[in-house]
């Protein structure tokens, strides 16, 4: 197998890290999760055609949130794209940016569905 050893080690590494940090901020992510879920209920009460009207925009929004997550997130974690040398850190920039363009994508597609106007 090609995952082994310190590879191995690394994404073990990694999720222990994502956990610790949602650790220190599950109040947050339990209210983000609560309006989520309150977003949904109130947009799945609206017809398939809201849902599938607001989908390009919301895929949109969603890409360009990952775009500059990409771009960004290593600034704010005080280092560059140029620092990055390592398999592992292309990885996680790349799953950073990914978990920020779904996190758009929840929000963002819930929300336009229930901006589009009711079927007559």
């Amino acid at each position: 197998s090609c995952l082994k050893g310190n590879t191995m080690y690394e994404i073990w590494l990694v999720i222990n890290i994502v956990w610790e940090i949602a650790l220190e901020v599950w109040p947050l992510l339990a209210l983000a999760t609560l309006l989520w879920l309150g977003l949904m209920t109130a947009a799945l009460k609206r017809s398939q055609p809201a849902w599938r009207g607001a989908a390009p925009l919301a895929l949109a929004v969603a890409a360009a949130v990952a775009l500059l997550a990409f771009a960004f997130v290593p600034s704010l974690t005080r280092s560059s794209l140029a620092e990055m040398g390592y398999w592992v850190d292309w990885a996680n920039l790349a799953g950073v940016a990914l978990a920020f363009g779904v996190a758009a994508l929840a929000y963002a597609w819930p929300l336009l569905a229930l901006r589009r106007p009711s079927p007559a």
